[in-house]
């Protein structure tokens, strides 16, 4: 198979983020969310769920997920299929090394940790309506080298959780986003910060900057693009 990548420049050197969902080495379907613990290996498997969970924008719970990741695991070489509904929720921190996602459907991995750092090192994720990836915990979440196509938001930190807070802190480096909206929304009140480099977004959309809450209400918007302290941006281009 033949792999379209994007080359960026980053420290000098020569990037590739794959743009093209890879083609699967096999498939399997299961009825409930895969356990992690420690390392799982999916050798470029699709891993889908049957009967089908995704119910759109319905935001259903981990029991929904397609792997439900403890505290330090790694999850490597997947791709998610489009019955699932809440991809992979981190109980801690994790790491996803090239994970895609087909058709993200309600989030595409949600971060529970209490602190430390996640890790999203390549992968790429389709289909969207929302945001890919859901903040709810506390500490960094760091994605590099990520391919995004049709999406909301590639990153929102929870903007009215229950007991909500931070600070939660982002890093995007050396990724692609194209036809969807901002790499990352936070919130400013929680100290929460979102830092940005050598990545492309074809509108050059960076940050959504608002006001969190812990009411359930709709957290307020108060501002667009790098502000210099909570987003801070460099080697940002539009041409992906």
């Amino acid at each position: 198979m033949k792999l379209f990548t994007i080359l960026l420049s980053a420290a000098g050197a020569a990037v590739a983020v794959t743009t093209t969902l890879p083609k699967s080495a096999g498939s399997t379907a299961v009825p409930t969310a895969i356990p992690v613990s420690g390392s799982f290996d999916g050798g470029m498997k699709k891993y889908d769920r049957n009967p089908s969970v995704c119910q759109g924008q319905t935001e259903t719970g981990e029991k929904d997920a397609m792997f439900i990741l403890e505290n330090g695991a790694t999850l490597s070489n997947v791709i998610i299929g489009k019955g699932q509904a809440e991809g992979v929720h981190c109980k801690g921190t994790c790491t996803l090394n090239n994970v895609w996602w087909e058709d993200v459907c309600e989030d595409a991995a949600t971060f529970k940790q209490s602190s430390g750092t996640s890790y999203i090192n390549g992968g790429g994720a389709f289909k969207a309506e929302d945001k890919i990836f859901q903040f709810n915990g506390r500490g960094t979440v760091r994605i590099k080298d990520f391919y995004a196509n049709d999406y909301g938001k590639v990153i929102r930190s929870c903007g009215n959780c229950s007991g909500n807070g931070g600070p939660r802190n982002v890093v995007i480096e050396n990724s692609v986003a194209v036809n969807g909206g901002v790499l990352c929304g936070i919130n400013t009140n929680y100290g929460d910060t979102c830092k940005i480099s050598n990545t492309c977004q074809d509108d050059g959309k960076s940050c959504d900057r608002y006001t969190g809450n812990s009411s359930g209400k709709e957290p307020t918007k108060i501002g667009s693009g790098p502000d210099g302290t909570y987003c801070t941006v460099s080697g940002l281009t539009k041409n992906c």
